[in-house]
């Protein structure tokens, strides 16, 4: 019995102090990061906005869409002051990401997450926005052009998930448990300690070949990644994939509204061909873009990102793609 108790003392003193250091860090960088915009309820959610308001009401408004394990801040970092202005721009957290919450028992596959922003296109007014979406952010936003056409005026993707892949990137990798149990558990004790001793490497598998910005935990709300909230959110979605994307991936060639794709060649973490030309070569009058850089180009290739998503909104107001009309 004495050594029984002693082995379950042995576990539960370092699950005891990961736990009490998890919480603490939640809260210290909610402190150091704390909400910037406003919340705006709509069924499934209650989610998180910033908005800048456009000068030219004729312009379409612009909502940003992030991707797997990130928050508007990743396109407030350096992109949404090159559109403010000229468009009105919304840039919302996705449900359970950043300060988005997702009501209980509310899926998180795409078609689920694709209504709840067709709802906040509704509730803004944004009357069929551009839709930018950067990975994951991507797949949704194509979910939501076509299970909502009526709320999208164009599609402005960059380095997009569209298809669905036989792996998961190894920076990934831990968000694939199938227990809930064992999920929260790992949210609320290894989850957070982990990130932190692996961040350089993970870093470097998102953003490579080029560095990660040094204040990219700060101002590009990286940090928020940190929250066992943000590691549940991430898997949740992760988990939803194989159950959507394969159907939704069928169905490309019935979007009929300008589509504009843009990827970093040296992406480490989707491949171009796979998900950017393969998407192009479903969707009539779709074009790809490719430059210099990797998967993170809202954050370090800002000034690209914001001119590829202004001559897609351009586009959207002819009723075409920017790209096929250069071409």
């Amino acid at each position: 019995m004495i050594v029984v108790l002693s082995f379950l003392a042995a576990v539960a003193m370092p699950a005891l102090l990961a736990f009490l250091f998890t919480a603490y860090t939640a809260r210290k960088v909610e402190v150091l990061l704390p909400a910037t915009g406003r919340c705006v309820d709509v069924p499934g959610a209650r989610l998180h906005v910033r908005e800048f308001e456009g000068a030219d009401p004729g312009a379409p408004a612009i909502l940003l869409v992030h991707g797997l394990a990130g928050q508007l801040d990743h396109f407030t970092y350096g992109v949404t002051a090159r559109l403010a202005g000229r468009h009105r721009i919304v840039a919302v957290d996705r449900p359970g990401c950043g300060y988005s919450t997702r009501a209980p028992g509310t899926p998180a596959d795409l078609r689920t997450q694709a209504a709840i922003l067709a709802a906040l296109i509704d509730r803004l007014g944004l009357d069929a926005p551009l839709v930018v979406g950067h990975s994951l952010g991507g797949a949704l936003a194509l979910a939501l052009a076509l299970d909502h056409p009526r709320h999208v005026g164009g599609l402005a993707l960059v380095a997009p998930l569209t298809h669905m892949q036989d792996e998961v990137p190894p920076v990934f990798a831990g968000l694939t448990i199938l227990s809930p149990l064992w999920r929260h558990i790992v949210a609320w004790t290894l989850a957070t300690p982990a990130t932190l001793r692996n961040s350089r490497a993970a870093l470097d598998q998102v953003f490579g070949p080029e560095p990660a910005p040094p204040d990219f935990g700060t101002r590009g709300g990286g940090l928020l990644g940190l929250r066992p909230g943000a590691f549940l959110a991430a898997s949740d979605d992760l988990r939803a994939l194989p159950d959507c994307l394969p159907a939704q991936q069928t169905r490309y060639a019935e979007l009929d509204l300008p589509v504009t794709v843009l990827y970093g060649k040296d992406d480490r973490i989707l491949d171009p061909r796979a998900h950017g030309q393969a998407l192009a070569d479903k969707v009539r009058g779709a074009r790809l873009e490719l430059i210099e850089g990797g998967h993170m180009l809202p954050v370090t290739n800002p000034e690209a990102t914001a001119a590829f998503i202004l001559a897609a909104a351009a586009g959207c107001r002819d009723g075409r793609p920017a790209a096929a009309a250069r071409g």
